[in-house]
């Protein structure tokens, strides 16, 4: 992890166009090859919709951020015959899909795989940190500094009709903080400015003192006076209801996990179905003295025990539940749910037990929306090190969640 004078190095470099970052940004070929004819060359029309006449006039997205960077190995490409010292400490599961096996702390997941879409080819060449994964993921593209680009919810918010008395872009429920280099992470409205700024939770859903009626308050007004978007005649009806877990069932909560991200996962669902355009649920608010994804094996990161004991089990809980009830509820044909992290980790394990950042490959499990169930789309090789077939830049999932809204990924906001 940079610091110090590493981390200013970094920054210097990134303002130089180096370390494959292109001064100015890639260009409109490189920004988002899936939102064109990029995501046909790939074998991928079902990821590229966004005018199919059957698919629904509401669109949403809701991004899962397991920030920190997950493990491949150790989540969703685990390679049983690997060496021990590549394998992990983890034994795999059979999933739906024949042949198909993941993380044996991903059960659920692995009961559902035949109606998910999982990506395991993802990958970029950029500087091998947080930041430049979180802004290809969120934007797209690379900025510079002081010269940002917005993030998909940001777009959203600028090009789609407003429903209802909800900011068009919520990221629950904290903003991500410091990740090791001091510059965007990708997930603000860029030069588009204020009007198209996230509403940010800034609570814990999950926390006895949330408090659901200020925080629809909060948003409303947020929508109202931070935005450049018109009133609109609300309806009281809605109260706090989008923001008051107290409404659903001890068993629906329960199904999602009484936790920070499952709590958020269920408000996400809640938030879409009152008219929200992107969801954003923050798994992390930091890589640093924290559970994160981010398994260099030491502190202030995290280790294998954490995955085992905390994140695995939280997330496959609460990205199951999430897709049972947009399904159950009718909402998942028109709400797409990606969840990813920034880059993937080393094949080797480290000399502290864990594994240091790789942005060569790592994986994506999509669900709804343009996202057809039951395919696995690219492969890595026998030490899950880079890609073997059907390589995915990561910005090209940025296109695909464009797409699904509806949204022109090649255009470029200013």
């Amino acid at each position: 992890m940079p610091s110090g004078g590493k981390n200013r190095k970094i920054e210097r470099q990134i303002a130089m166009g180096s370390m494959g970052i292109k001064a100015g940004g890639p260009n409109r070929r490189d920004v988002l090859r899936a939102g064109g004819l990029g995501a046909i060359s790939l074998g991928l029309p079902s990821l590229a919709l966004g005018t199919s006449n059957d698919r629904p006039a509401e669109r949403a997205v809701i991004l899962l951020m397991m920030v920190g960077g997950p493990s491949q190995l150790d989540t969703f490409d685990p390679k049983p015959d690997a060496p021990s010292e590549v394998r992990g400490p983890f034994r795999s599961i059979a999933s739906t899909i024949p042949g198909v096996r993941v993380n044996e702390h991903l059960p659920e997941i692995a009961r559902r795989m035949d109606r998910l879409t999982l990506i395991r080819s993802l990958r970029h060449d950029s500087a091998p940190i947080h930041e430049t994964g979180l802004q290809l993921i969120g934007t797209g593209r690379l900025s510079r500094p002081g010269n940002d680009h917005p993030h998909l919810g940001a777009i959203a918010a600028h090009e789609l009709p407003a429903t209802g008395d909800l900011p068009p872009f919520v990221i629950l429920p904290q903003p991500i903080g410091p990740t090791g280099v001091n510059i965007s992470n990708g997930q603000s409205a860029g030069p588009l400015g204020r009007s198209f700024e996230p509403f940010t939770l800034h609570a814990d859903p999950n926390s006895p003192g949330y408090d659901p009626r200020q925080a629809h308050d909060q948003a409303r007004r947020f929508r109202d006076q931070a935005t450049a978007l018109p009133p609109v005649g609300r309806v009281e009806r809605s109260g706090r209801a989008p923001f008051d877990l107290a409404t659903e069932t001890a068993s629906t909560r329960d199904r999602y996990g009484r936790s920070t991200f499952g709590q958020s996962c269920l408000l996400a669902r809640r938030l879409v179905e009152s008219g929200v355009k992107v969801v954003v649920v923050n798994m992390a608010e930091t890589v640093f003295n924290c559970p994160s994804w981010d398994v260099h094996g030491s502190r202030p990161f995290s280790s294998f025990d954490d995955y085992a004991t905390n994140l695995l089990p939280r997330f496959d809980r609460g990205f199951s539940a999430l897709v049972d009830d947009l399904e159950s509820r009718g909402l998942l044909a028109s709400t797409l749910v990606v969840a990813t992290g920034e880059f993937g980790r080393s094949p080797r394990i480290n000399a502290s037990g864990g594994r240091d950042h790789w942005p060569g490959v790592w994986s994506a499990l999509m669900a709804g929306g343009a996202a057809n169930g039951g395919q696995v789309i690219g492969s890595t090789d026998r030490n899950a090190a880079e890609p073997v077939d059907q390589p995915i830049d990561a910005g090209e999932l940025f296109g695909m969640m464009a797409r699904n809204l509806g949204l022109d990924p090649s255009e470029t906001w200013a």
